[in-house]
């Protein structure tokens, strides 16, 4: 099956070392959580940030969310051709089952991976939706075992949307950053084939799956 990966990706709880900064504190009791129970968020905790390893690659959640709702939303998904995961910048693998409804409200997405984080598991009448495990990135590579893969950064070399999925196929998988700035850390980048630039222009996360998504759909859907 054609598999995406949102690899690096800004989804994670405060960590420990600044959980006792005034702007966690204030914003986990808003939330009537203890602040190792929410997610980290620049929006809310920029200032507690400054100095974080990695700092421009964490803090963003939305940009997860907004990719999983172009991903989980289309006909590739629902017709069972894709496999959606996410690799967080703490090397944590969230695989997606087929047909889960990823909320639209942000603020809902924030509570169900809040929870994700805490029980390690989504299920609904038994049926696992969401399930959280760690793993680096090279490991599960090596688990789900591509025949190729293919990542899509402003780093590789040029080459259009319509090109790149004409690699895609059952067994390829798709590798796309969900972080704000910055490129793949080399560890990513040895797991990864080719390396592409589907765009002349720097587009977020979301534009990119979205179109190239598209893409693929119409050669095998039209």
């Amino acid at each position: 099956m054609f598999s995406v990966i949102f690899a690096e990706s800004s989804l994670e709880l405060v960590p420990k070392k600044i959980q006792n900064h005034p702007s966690i504190t204030a914003h986990a009791e808003k939330k009537q959580k203890s602040p190792n129970e929410i997610l980290l968020d620049n929006s809310w905790h920029f200032a507690a940030m400054k100095g974080l390893k990695n700092e421009i690659k964490r803090g963003r959640p939305d940009i997860v969310h907004l990719c999983l709702l172009e991903s989980c939303s289309i006909p590739l998904y629902f017709r069972n051709k894709i496999k959606v995961y996410v690799h967080t910048i703490n090397d944590e693998i969230i695989s997606i089952s087929h047909n889960v409804r990823i909320p639209k409200s942000y603020h809902r997405f924030e509570g169900l991976i809040e929870k994700l984080f805490k029980e390690k598991v989504i299920k609904n009448n038994q049926k696992s939706l969401l399930q959280l495990q760690t793993m680096n990135f090279s490991k599960f590579i090596d688990k789900i075992k591509p025949k190729k893969v293919i990542g899509l950064s402003t780093e590789g070399n040029f080459n259009p949307y319509e090109k790149v999925v004409t690699l895609l196929n059952d067994n390829v998988c798709l590798v796309i950053g969900a972080f704000q700035k910055g490129h793949f850390s080399n560890l990513i980048k040895k797991k990864i084939d080719h390396l592409f630039c589907v765009d002349k222009h720097s587009l977020e996360a979301h534009v990119i799956v979205s179109r190239i998504l598209y893409e693929y759909e119409k050669t095998i859907f039209m």
